[in-house]
């Protein structure tokens, strides 16, 4: 049976620049033609995430390589031969090739008829020779020889001398893997289960180093990877969490500190300056050292925009804090690597112009974004005498703006934050928009007796949209009483990404 028909291209190859020599080029003229590299562009992200192996070593060939001299060719179910082709690739400087098995004929052989894909490719190489390495029939004029013990490294050419190819699984694809080699790439592989290069630290450490090369992101785990291009480009940013990785709810878990900058009855983070809020954030955080299996990260949620009991020039009844009153957090929070959430109580404005104010900051990485439904008022509403609500479609918006962001500046993910105690805060929650570059999370912040408040958390998390992770408040003053972290940890249940102090 012919190999299978080649699945959809993730990443437009040859728009990527990434495909130099058309079908059917021939190499050197001379007797030992020396392989060339494919002339990618630094930027240039490509991947290989057919579900089929065969199709991934091929394509791994055309993003790495723009010709060779020959290659080495195995059937893919035969782990002994694509080990000895590896090997014999390796050293000869040229890339592996796979076939598939030939079901139609019930002899276990694999072939590589004309027009599939590893045909194909020898001839796009321009290839001399082929080395069979197990029961292999090709098809094609190419003959077959053994290859050379050691042949001239690839002929380097401009970004992509040293590109970074990132394997889902080194085992899966052992080909993809030695044709890296073969190239001089830099082979990186994926934690076992992460599927997301945000979540893995060496992945993004490895991206870092060599953001002045091309990319390109081998395995099937791939192909449900929406944005390959923003997810290197943010990697490529170089920040990371504390324990590693971009991802904000992916094996992190967060305490921090809430309030207003010198706002005292707002919550404890207005009740000293910014470094010694880092100080009593680490404080904070560190008393639930060793309570379950996530690493605690200290944080601030810092509200940028103050629901006001007076309607104010603008008669929105929000009082927006100017950037310059905010910056001495954020900046002291990044020097200490914590991530800073900013709340917005927007009165009678709306969630997305506000959020606008702030496009400075949230354009760092580690500054995230909370919406407070409470402080969402209508046109004849005013603070603490109603409590206020959103529409899903408003929080839509905010978030398809944020995310926009997020991908247009390369930036690590963010999480977004959406406080609720009230069914009602948020209209037609289910309508609710999730996105690659956010991590979406429900706090609920309701105050008073533990029974209330574990009744609204219960509550809250019936009919919750699929994918959101969750979050709790303990009050100082208004809880009766307030919980310590072990009883947090354990009475709370799924244990919260995100725990503030107010």
């Amino acid at each position: 049976m012919r190999s299978g028909p080649t699945s959809r291209v993730l990443l437009a190859l040859a728009a990527a620049g990434l495909l130099l020599g058309a079908a059917g080029c021939t190499g050197s003229q001379t007797e030992t033609p020396r392989p060339t590299l494919a002339k990618a562009t630094a930027e240039s992200v490509s991947v290989a995430a057919e579900s089929d192996a065969a199709e991934r070593s091929v394509r791994t060939s055309r993003a790495l390589f723009a010709s060779a001299p020959g290659a080495v060719v195995a059937p893919a179910d035969d782990a002994d031969a694509v080990r000895s082709a590896a090997s014999a690739a390796e050293a000869a400087h040229v890339p592996v090739l796979l076939t598939g098995k030939d079901e139609s004929t019930g002899k276990g052989e694999s072939t590589a008829k004309d027009g599939s894909p590893a045909a194909h490719e020898l001839e796009r190489l321009g290839a001399r020779w082929y080395q069979a390495e197990g029961d292999v029939a090709i098809d094609t004029d190419v003959p077959e020889q053994d290859a050379p013990d050691g042949g001239d490294a690839p002929e380097p050419s401009r970004a992509s001398r040293q590109a970074t190819v990132v394997v889902a699984d080194a085992t899966a694809d052992a080909a993809a893997v030695a044709t890296a080699k073969a190239a001089g790439a830099r082979v990186v592989t994926m934690p076992d289960g992460v599927t997301d290069p945000a979540a893995a630290p060496d992945v993004v450490t490895a991206l870092h180093e060599r953001s002045n090369h091309p990319t390109v992101l081998v395995g099937a785990a791939f192909a449900d990877l929406p944005d390959p291009e923003w997810t290197v480009r943010a990697a490529e940013n170089g920040w990371q969490l504390p324990d590693g990785g971009q991802r904000p709810f992916d094996g992190h878990r967060y305490v921090a500190l809430y309030g207003a900058p010198g706002a005292p009855a707002l919550g404890v983070l207005g009740e000293q300056d910014p470094t010694a809020t880092v100080q009593r954030a680490k404080s904070v955080a560190a008393s639930y050292k060793g309570l379950g299996d996530v690493p605690i990260t200290p944080a601030m949620e810092v509200i940028a925009t103050v629901a006001a009991g007076d309607a104010g020039a603008d008669g929105d009844y929000s009082t927006e804090l100017p950037v310059s009153t905010l910056e001495p957090y954020v900046d002291a929070a990044h020097d200490a690597g914590m991530p800073v959430i900013l709340d917005l109580q927007p009165g009678r404005a709306d969630f997305l112009s506000q959020a606008k104010r702030y496009e400075s900051l949230l354009s760092k990485p580690g500054v995230w974004l909370a919406l407070d439904p409470e402080w969402r008022l209508g046109h004849d509403q005013v603070p603490l005498e109603q409590i206020g609500s959103v529409k899903a479609s408003e929080v839509n918006e905010v978030s398809s703006w944020l995310a926009d962001l997020v991908r247009s500046k390369g930036l690590p993910p963010k999480a977004f934050v959406l406080h609720q105690f009230r069914l009602s805060m948020i209209q037609d929650r289910a309508s609710l928009e999730q996105h690659p570059e956010l991590d979406m999370l429900v706090h609920v912040d309701g105050q008073g007796s533990q029974p209330d408040k574990q009744a609204t958390w219960k509550a809250l998390h019936v009919g919750a949209p699929a994918g959101i992770h969750w979050g709790w408040k303990n009050f100082y003053d208004e809880d009766q009483p307030m919980l310590t972290p072990q009883q947090t940890m354990a009475d709370v249940a799924p244990t919260p990404s995100l725990i503030t102090y107010q």
